[in-house]
């Protein structure tokens, strides 16, 4: 097992480029089993998660051409092989259930076992389901397998009764092939659906309203291939940001679009983390101490539940006592005790963290719990005293490429170490 050391850093200076994002990437590539022609994928982090979705891909016929160097896949499905998906490949990524909404549009029947991933709380698949019965589709759950299968696929009105994001692209990658017009209402309005919306428009769909609460799909004969480039990455984006004001640096980021990042960027400036746009990106800097805020994380536009453990790390430094709550995911408070062994003052009620800022967190073990947890030690150990190590940063690298890199590029003395201690 790998791991990070990680010394105490000087202000975070210089520019980054911010990578493609890895919850705009994996439904895209799901979108790819809707047609047999050639797709092109811009942009695409070679990370695990990445990789793992390919892997799931290829056993229902993906053909599949990976330059990691380049960032850019070619994929093919020119004949849907299989309609049972691996139970071994799922159980290591949430968005593998995304492949249903396209094998339903393109196959009429898929298998699949209930999705893994980070475990931050219960994801239930149910209103998934929802909207696929909505659309005529029959589904059958048993010892953690879904069966779904659909003689003819009709668009229908499906009301979410909450926010999904993952429902939302799934029911949309099941509408652009059905019979007829599909309603999404009470769908989820995250820049990633916008995303697979502008990528489904590419071959041909007809979507309307994606990025408001109502999606309208008009169904399809076929869909034809298409070329795309993934938007960038707004939660890594947001841990660069982060890494400035917990050092108070001043950094540039590259390749972003600043609409997406809104709610941080709001946030933060009431921290005293200021952002411009400049021709070369968006700058962040601290001016000034870093003051305590209140925080409650919501669908998009609200402040995304992605960026709550990371920020939290910067809230352990502030000058006061800060409370965040978390209304999204019930079991994503773990990084708090791995911030404790660090020196954080935090005490956790219910859905709420109670931060008193103290005056320098201590190098420490520590282990990342799951992706965004790891992010925010990596944050804290930028801001300890001292040497940190962090295990378990299988968790990081599934959702950060290269990150240890990109923060060697800023000023930041971080290594990579096997779990023995030598370095690779």
């Amino acid at each position: 097992m790998e791991k990070f050391v990680v010394w105490q850093a000087q202000p975070l200076c210089g520019k980054v480029r911010i990578s493609g994002a890895k919850n705009a990437a994996l439904p895209i590539l799901a979108a790819c089993l809707l047609t047999e022609e050639i797709c092109v994928i811009e942009n695409i982090p070679p990370l695990s998660d990445v990789k793992n979705m390919l892997n799931i891909l290829t056993g229902f016929g993906a053909q599949v051409d990976f330059d990691e160097k380049r960032e850019t896949l070619q994929i093919t499905v020119p004949d849907i092989v299989s309609d049972e998906g691996s139970y071994e490949k799922a159980g290591k990524l949430r968005a593998s259930f995304l492949v249903a909404g396209a094998m339903l549009g393109r196959h009429r029947k898929v298998k699949l076992p209930l999705p893994g991933g980070c475990r931050i709380g219960s994801r239930p698949v149910d209103l998934h389901l929802k909207g696929f019965q909505a659309m005529g589709v029959k589904c059958k759950q048993k010892h953690g397998v879904v069966e779904m299968d659909v003689n003819v696929l009709k668009g229908h009105v499906i009301y979410l009764d909450f926010p999904s994001v993952g429902a939302t692209k799934n029911v949309m990658l099941a509408a652009v092939l059905a019979k007829g017009t599909t309603v999404i209402e009470n769908a989820a309005a995250e820049p990633e659906i916008c995303d697979l919306a502008d990528f489904l428009r590419e071959m041909g769909a007809d979507i309307q309203g994606d990025g408001t609460d109502t999606i309208t799909i008009k169904g399809m004969k076929s869909l034809h291939g298409a070329v795309h480039r993934v938007m960038a990455d707004r939660i890594e984006a947001g841990t660069f940001m982060i890494g400035a004001a917990i050092t108070g640096g001043d950094i540039i980021l590259e390749g972003i679009q600043e609409g997406h990042l809104k709610p941080l960027i709001a946030k933060l400036a009431e921290c005293n983390v200021k952002s411009e746009i400049m021709s070369e990106g968006l700058r962040v800097y601290r001016k000034g101490k870093i003051q305590p805020t209140l925080l409650k994380t919501m669908p998009f536009p609200g402040f995304p539940t992605d960026m709550q453990a990371p920020f939290m790390s910067l809230m352990t430094v502030a000058r006061g006592t800060s409370v965040i709550t978390e209304t999204v995911f019930e079991n994503r408070f773990t990084h708090a005790a791995e911030l404790q062994r660090m020196g954080a003052d935090i005490r956790i009620d219910s859905r709420s963290a109670i931060i008193e800022g103290v005056g320098e967190l201590t190098g420490s073990k520590v282990t990342a719990t799951d992706l965004r947890a790891g992010a925010a030690l990596i944050l804290s150990a930028l801001a300890a005293k001292g040497e940190t190590e962090i295990g378990d940063i299988y968790h990081i690298e599934r959702g950060y490429h290269k990150i240890d890199e990109k923060l060697r590029g800023l000023g930041v003395r971080i290594e990579k170490r096997s779990g023995a201690g030598e370095e690779p």
